[in-house]
């Protein structure tokens, strides 16, 4: 059974920084896409940040580039993004995912539980 697991939400102030952890289990995901994507409440979930499996190249949303960077370590099968200098619009449950396209939800097989994430002014 595939299980993508997310850790590291939590309750931050403004211009604080969080690292959110998303452990997979069940298979490896060579040639995969491993990425981030968010909902807020009454908005559509938004793509955010993905990585290729050769670790590069990485895709980030306009919003967050400079300020999140996505990471993964396929040895522990396990992706990561640091988001420095968080704002309140950041506020999202944050889900993690694995799939062969880039940025469209669609492109995405496998999805993890969410973790919030609540940035406060």
């Amino acid at each position: 059974q595939v299980q993508l697991v997310e850790s590291g939400g939590g309750l931050v102030q403004a211009g604080g920084s969080l690292r959110l952890s998303c452990a997979a289990s069940g298979r490896t995901f060579n040639d995969y896409y491993m990425g981030w994507f968010r909902q807020a409440v009454g908005k559509e979930r938004e793509f955010v940040a993905t990585i290729s499996w050769l670790l590069t190249p990485t895709f980030y949303a306009d919003s967050v580039k400079g300020r999140f960077t996505i990471t993964r370590d396929n040895a522990k099968n396990t992706v990561y993004l640091q988001m420095n200098s968080l704002k309140p619009e950041d506020t999202a449950v944050y889900y993690c995912a694995a799939g062969r396209g880039r940025q469209y939800r669609s492109d995405y097989d496998y999805w993890g539980q969410g973790t919030q994430v609540t940035v406060s002014s």
